[in-house]
């Protein structure tokens, strides 16, 4: 009843002042047990001054801005796999700030907010492929945040790179062409096996569908191409964006030369200009063997595309068919109990309670539902002859048959 009576003098009294909601706020702030004389002798104010509408200044505990002192503070940690350029590595955790002071990067070069990266920097390229995170420096390669079943692959592939002995037509060229070619085709190669397991999966379930012996459709069937459909739109999507990636250095010769690090820290000091146009153009060779071979997956996957829009315009004729069929067969019944109510009036006349000659004839009952079911028959047949009769078709209209108003 406490509660109750303070609202109603402030309401009373003081209703139109600005201390009434922060009253009311103090009062159902507690629970209800508690007595509202012992919150006010809290404040260490009388009730008087209290219900004037001056409400001491306190701050419920739930709006606090005070900071938080239990953030953290600690930079993140990466770990890391650093690859020398004879292929030996070694594998430990790095702070942020001292993977970018020892790189001469940016804190905010590796933030990686991107599924997609590949932006060169005065002194490393920044890679990032969904998965994967990479830094490729002058003298050495550094794969973040790896894992060992998944990226083992990646780290075979960056050893036989980097190699003394390997045979590839980069061997001769510096570090960088070694690590772009391993990342990239890796990334291109997990693209491609994802493709290839998700391509026959997919024409599995359209040839369930759109078999000619299934007079129904399966609905599991069709939830599994829905996965499918939608798995397939974010693989185009991953794809799509490594071609983007790709795409926006080779449209710009000073990025070509940008992913060059060799020859842009050196200055051209100790390289040639006919050995840098050379650097440059295998880069550009690089990028765009990269890049060919991701619009080899972009068509394919375009082609799987119209397959599934194919054979949903045949699912919806074979629908539209079996509708027609349903339809067809309605309308007959239809007119087959159109003909029989017809003709069943006879009956109905005959059940009638009125005498006529024709009770005493031994015949006139069969002669009568002879003539129902003759009847009934031949309009039927009537009405099935005019349900299938052909439309002759309509003139056509051309240029011959067009005559200009006068």
């Amino acid at each position: 009843m406490a509660a109750p009576i303070g609202i109603f003098l402030c309401r009373r009294n003081f209703s139109s002042t600005a201390g009434f909601p922060a009253a009311v706020f103090s009062i159902f702030r507690y629970k209800r047990h508690d007595d509202i004389g012992q919150r006010w002798r809290e404040t260490g104010c009388s009730r008087r001054w209290f219900c004037h509408g001056h409400v001491p200044d306190f701050q419920p505990k739930r709006l606090n801005l005070e900071p938080d002192k239990k953030l953290a503070t600690s930079a993140p940690i990466f770990r890391a796999v650093k690859f020398s350029a004879d292929g030996r590595h070694t594998r430990f955790d790095i702070r942020k700030p001292a993977l970018c002071q020892e790189l001469g990067l940016q804190v905010r070069d590796l933030r990686f907010q991107q599924q997609t990266i590949l932006q060169p920097r005065d002194t490393a390229i920044i890679i990032r492929m969904e998965e994967i995170k990479a830094i490729v420096s002058p003298d050495c390669v550094y794969i973040l945040d790896h894992e060992e079943p998944r990226d083992q692959v990646l780290l075979d592939e960056l050893k036989t790179q980097l190699e003394e002995d390997n045979s590839s037509p980069v061997a001769h060229l510096p570090l960088e062409f070694k690590g772009l070619e391993a990342i990239l085709g890796y990334r291109i190669s997990s693209l491609k096996k994802e493709l290839d397991v998700l391509e026959p999966a997919i024409l599995q379930v359209l040839t369930d569908l759109v078999e000619p012996s299934f007079m129904s459709l399966d609905r599991s069937k069709l939830r599994v191409l829905l996965q499918y459909r939608k798995s397939l739109t974010e693989f185009q999507t991953d794809v799509k964006e490594y071609v983007e990636v790709l795409t926006d250095i080779l449209d710009y010769d000073e990025s070509i030369e940008e992913m060059c690090l060799t020859d842009k820290i050196t200055n051209s000091m100790s390289t040639s200009e006919r050995d840098h146009l050379s650097h440059v153009d295998e880069m550009e060779l690089l990028l765009e063997n990269c890049l060919g071979r991701a619009e080899d997956i972009v068509n394919r996957v375009a082609e799987v595309k119209d397959l599934i829009e194919d054979s949903e315009q045949i699912i919806f004729m074979n629908l539209d068919s079996h509708r027609n069929v349903m339809m067809r067969l309605n309308v007959q019944l239809t007119m087959g109990t159109f003909s029989i109510a017809l003709f069943g009036m006879l009956g109905t006349a005959f059940g009638m309670n009125l005498l006529s000659s024709l009770e005493e004839d031994p015949r006139a009952f069969w002669i009568v539902t002879g003539i129902m079911f003759a009847g009934c028959g031949l309009l039927w047949r009537r009405l099935l002859w005019f349900l299938g009769r052909e439309v002759p078709p309509t003139r056509k209209w051309s240029w011959k048959n067009f005559k200009p108003s006068k």
